[in-house]
This record gives C-alpha cells, structure tokens and sequence, in this order.
C-alpha cells in the first residue's frame, strides 16, 4: 500500500522553535520528526511512499533522497521508496493529491507530517479493509476536543456527521478527534467533482484554486456510509506550536510515544462510573443530576498523563429496567466526556452493561434481562477492553466504590482499589476514600 506524506506546510505557528527548516525536519530527541514517522511505516512494512512538499522543500528532498540512503543522524538505511511532489504554488491540504492521482490505483494511507505518531498502521489498515468503506478516518481523545474537529459515528464506527473547528456543536458530545490520519480510496477523488487542471491557477475570485481535503473531500462523505472512523488511543499529535513541541519531546524522553503503540501491551485504569467519577443519586437517571466528584477531572488528566489507559466500565441496568433508553444513556456519557474535556482529561472508552438479571419491573425490556458476563462482579467488560486494546491486566487496576467493582477486577487479573473510608474488606489491594487520593500516591 503507497502511502503519501503531506510535508508541504510552513508551520509559522512553530517558527520560534526552528525557522530555517521545514516543520516536518524539526528534530526530536535529535532526529528529524519525518524521519521517525518513516521509520514507523518502514518497521511495518509500509515502504512505498510519496511525500508532497513545498515551503523549504529542497531540505526534505536532499536529506532523504530516494529513500535508498543512510540517514546521516542515525547511520542506518532509511530502507523504503520515496518520490516526491513539489508544490510551486500552494494547493490547500489535498490540491497535490489530484497531481498524483495516476500514482494512486488503489487505496492509500494519507498522513500529516507535522504530527507526531506511533501507531498500528497494520491494524488501522485491517479496520479499513474489513469495513469496506472509501475512508477510514483514525480518531481519538485528546485533551482540548472543545477546538478539534469531532466525528460523530454510530455503532458500527459509520460517520454519521463531521463538526469542524467553526462548525456549531452540540451541548454534549463524544470526545472523538479526527487525528490527521487517513485510509482513502482513489474514487474519492473522482467523486470530489474536481478539474485537476484548475488547481493552482486563478479562479473566478482572483485567488488561486486550492482543495481542503476535510471540507471538500471527507466532510461531504458523512451520513453515506462511505466513511469509518478508527477510534485508538495510540500517540498521535499536533507539534504546530512551541508548546506542544516541547511536550512532545518529553513524551518522546519518558517513552510514552511508542509505548502507546497497540502492538505494544498498554496499562489500563478501569473506573466505575457512579460514587467513582460522579456524584452517586442512586439509580441516575436524569442527566441533569450527572455532576462530577471534585478532583476527578484532575485526577484522570494525571492518567492520561502518566500512560495509562482511562477506561470507564459500567452497570446499567436502569436500561434493562426501561428507565432509560440506549441513547439517553449515550448522552449522559458524552456530557461526562465534554465536562472532562473541558478540564483536560479524557476517556480512552467507555464500556457499560445495559443488562439486568432480575424481572418484574413496570416497563422493563425483557430481552436485556439475562444472566451475562458483562455485568459486574464478572469481568466481562474488562476483559473485552484487554481484547479491544492489548492490555496486560495484571498491571493494571480496577477502581470502584462496591464489593462489585474489586470483585470483577479480582476476576480480570487485576490489581484493585476500594474507594471508601470504612472498614471493608473484600480482597481489594488497597483502600483510598478518593480517586485523587489514588492518583496522588499510586502512580
């Protein structure tokens, strides 16, 4: 599979930190940030590639050549394909890719250079191809999803609508981010509807003809069920500003970029929902009564920080009792998403039992009352969690404030936190009367 690198921005954002190179050749942990993104696609087999380029180009083409050389930072050989194209005048985000179009007969990998990642591309592309759809989108949470592009996808991870930076967003939603990375099927460049030979000269406003891959391309692609979205909660992020240029480069220094790599096994703070992140009402069923524990929103932004994988697991059976539907349930979840968001923090997914074993309820939706595995004290969202992301459960932890809660960790393999300040006992590792507690002397 080609993939194409777009190298071709000239990152005024980040000029303080280096304003005689392209952005891409900014050096972390002393090798350039192109360089480690293709050593993360060679490593997986990804070894034919385009890199579009312009601002400084010449920089890019010299350092790497054809991709036949030795890499004069690490001395070893860059080991893959490169060609090139070379803006003259700028073409938007996508204007390039209508110049390559003959290049690219089969679906292909799009990338930003000036974003830093270690991901599972064999994975992303396996989604890709089992969904069967012209994109898929990689998506995750990210600490400001208030100014990200959202994706709003059904179940199955269909794209249902795309809510850009200046587009009107609704009170509460998923916190799921379009990354910058992309599978896309050369026929949507023909469904694009756009004259490759306009691109680059004047059009009928005096300015050039430039193509902006999300409005033109992916946006218009919503609600079809042409396009996917991937959610991961690998490493991928912007460098564009100074600050998160150097954030960057202490992840990079602690290795939390390529440890958060699936192919690697990941860390996972399991919470409980109720009495652990919110406010416990009872059986919550208005989402108006949903408000946050002081502290929590600090407390999972240190998760995040450190590693680990914030992973919400949940029973609801106010569900099975018919007391709330699926997609009250969702909106509740997504207002915990946006007031953690807000702060932040961010969950890397959110499991929940809708099940409930017990019958008799007024109202009750009889094909949800069973016995499952699912529903705590079993582990069974925990361990679909371990299946969906590649978690080593023993060196992970469950936390709750319920017998439950440390019995389905202690059923997962896990280590086990009993959020209480009572004298009880049921087999939990430790007890702490607080998730901030936890956090601050734990991890």
């Amino acid at each position: 599979m080609k993939t194409v690198i777009m190298a071709g921005g000239q990152g005024t954002r980040i000029s303080s930190v280096a304003k005689d190179i392209p952005k891409p050749m900014i050096k972390i942990e002393g090798v350039p940030v192109l360089e480690r993104e293709i050593e993360c696609l060679k490593n997986q087999g990804f070894n034919d590639i385009i890199i579009t380029v312009s601002h400084l180009g010449n920089i890019i083409m010299d350092y790497f050549g054809d991709g036949t050389g030795i890499s004069p930072v690490t001395g070893k050989p860059f080991g893959v394909h490169i060609e090139y194209y070379f803006e003259k005048e700028p073409l938007g985000n996508a204007g390039a890719l209508f110049k390559i179009k003959d290049k690219l007969t089969s679906d292909f990998l799009l990338l930003n250079a000036d974003a830093i990642f270690d991901v599972d591309f064999n994975r992303f592309v396996n989604f890709h191809q089992r969904h069967g759809g012209l994109v898929t989108l990689f998506t995750h949470p990210n600490s400001h999803p208030y100014d990200s592009g959202l994706i709003i996808a059904d179940k199955s991870g269909a794209v249902e609508k795309w809510i850009a930076k200046e587009d009107e967003r609704p009170q509460y939603y998923r916190n799921c981010v379009n990354a910058g990375l992309h599978v896309i099927a050369p026929k949507v460049l023909e469904l694009a509807n756009i004259d490759a030979d306009s691109i680059g000269k004047m059009g009928e406003n005096g300015k050039p003809v430039k193509v902006d891959l999300d409005r033109q391309l992916l946006k218009p692609l919503a609600g079809t069920g042409m396009m996917f979205c991937y959610a991961s909660p690998e490493y991928v992020k912007d460098m564009g500003t100074p600050e998160r240029y150097y954030s960057v480069c202490a992840d990079y220094k602690e290795g939390r970029v390529s440890g958060k790599n699936l192919k690697n096994k990941q860390k996972a703070i399991f919470l409980d929902r109720d009495g652990t992140i919110n406010r416990y009402v009872g059986f919550l069923r208005n989402i108006d009564d949903f408000e946050l524990i002081d502290g929590v929103a600090a407390a999972i932004r240190k998760i995040n920080e450190v590693g680990y994988l914030a992973i919400v697991v949940t029973n609801q059976p106010v569900v099975a009792r018919g007391e709330v539907s699926f997609e009250e349930l969702e909106e509740i979840h997504n207002k915990m998403e946006t007031i953690l968001g807000k702060e932040g923090a961010y969950l890397d997914a959110v499991y929940y039992c809708p099940h409930h074993p017990h019958k008799g309820y007024e109202g009750e939706r009889s094909e949800l009352k069973i016995n499952c595995d699912c529903r705590k004290p079993n582990p069974g969202m925990l361990l679909k969690a371990a299946e969906d992301f590649n978690i080593d459960l023993a060196q992970s932890w469950m936390i709750g404030d319920s017998e439950s809660d440390v019995k389905a960790g202690i059923n997962a393999g896990c280590k086990t936190v009993l959020l209480n300040n009572k004298d009880e006992d049921y087999g939990q590792t430790i007890t702490v009367d607080s998730l901030s507690k936890f956090v601050a002397n734990y991890i």
